[in-house]
């Protein structure tokens, strides 16, 4: 039988253009270079409530998943996914009802779909579950690599992301019971860490988590949709701005407009293409380029397309001093006025 897949299918990791905008993508924070959270309303069934008695009635216990989207690309942001739900309802309504999968998987359009039916009010997601993302920006991601003295990483940053997600459904009243996490790294560290910071909870950090777990499959489809959305967002930014949709680039490269900029991974050849089109000899792409990437570097670097600068150095500043080379020296009178002021006698004389 003929494959009737189509290339979308083939290559879901590509993403596509959807009509639908989640309440993730907020534009003025993310044209700003700006990283920020977005936490969905939580579902009045999952909250604890208070009877006539004012005796307090908890919420159901609910299980939660962690997933990323965007942990390798040099353009765009890192999407951390937080996805929550009544522990007896992730199999039955997750798997069977919604066919939720890892994002990988899945096409972008089932996806986008999947995304709208949860944002959409008296479906049975969106009555059931609730979600959260945060947005590592590109500049921040770089920022924090690039700290001239002790370098945030991109994993200890992926880890205060997973962590804030947690306490910030803690911190809206839902009683998380189980939490799933997929990680790329050695799990074993990773789940020891938040087992001790989250004691109420039984912890279970997993490779391909995404594939494994169907909360960790939601979690993984909110963070795909959110970058995938994000990243068509970033550049239309481009297609205002320049002629024709593009900025002035470097002619050997050819004057062609992009269609778009790709999946913004560094295997991607639309990606590279536009990068080496649209790089300013000065400060090379805006706030969705990770300039801590060997892309980015490596492209700055080649053939002198970027602007070399020469700091100039003052003859005055070319010492360099210590804060105690200023102690023990002496005035024209042979006085050490700065190594000895402190603890002199003073005479009557003052008084």
């Amino acid at each position: 039988m003929a494959d009737s897949r189509t290339e979308e299918d083939l290559c879901p990791e590509s993403g596509s253009p959807t009509d639908f905008v989640p309440p993730s993508i907020v534009p003025t924070l993310l044209h700003s270079g700006a990283s920020y959270t977005h936490f969905s309303p939580v579902p009045p069934s999952l909250l604890s409530s208070t009877t006539a008695s004012t005796a307090t009635i908890d919420g159901p216990p609910c299980i939660l998943g962690i997933d990323e989207a965007g942990r390798g690309p040099v353009l765009g942001p890192m999407v951390y996914g937080c996805f929550y739900l009544p522990t007896t309802l992730s199999a039955p309504l997750l798997k069977t009802e919604h066919a939720f999968n890892d994002s990988k998987v899945l096409t972008p359009t089932f996806r986008a779909s999947l995304m709208r039916t949860l944002c959409t009010p008296e479906s049975s997601l969106h009555d059931s579950c609730g979600w959260a993302v945060t947005l590592l920006s590109a500049s921040s991601i770089s920022a924090g690599m690039l700290k001239p003295s002790v370098s945030y990483n991109l994993n200890q940053q992926a880890m205060d992301a997973t962590i804030a997600l947690i306490e910030g459904v803690y911190e809206r009243g839902v009683d998380v019971r189980e939490i799933y996490v997929d990680t790329v790294g050695p799990p074993v560290t990773y789940e020891k860490v938040l087992a001790k910071r989250f004691p109420r909870a039984k912890v279970r950090v997993e490779k391909k988590a995404d594939s494994l777990f169907e909360v960790v499959s939601a979690a993984s489809v909110v963070a795909k949709v959110t970058r995938d959305v994000a990243l068509e967002d970033l550049y239309k930014t481009y297609v205002a701005w320049g002629k024709g949709g593009k900025r002035v680039g470097n002619e050997e490269e050819g004057s062609e407009e992009e269609a778009s900029w790709g999946s913004g991974y560094p295997s991607d050849a639309r990606c590279t293409a536009w990068m080496k089109r649209n790089m300013d000899p000065v400060f090379g792409w805006g706030a969705e380029c990770r300039f801590s990437w060997g892309t980015a570097k490596d492209l700055l670097e080649f053939k002198d397309r970027a602007v070399k600068v020469d700091w100039p150095v003052d003859e005055d500043d070319q010492d360099t001093f210590r804060v105690t080379d200023y102690f023990g020296k002496q005035d024209e009178d042979g006085v050490d006025e700065l190594g000895s002021w402190f603890g002199r006698p003073v005479g009557s004389e003052v008084y």
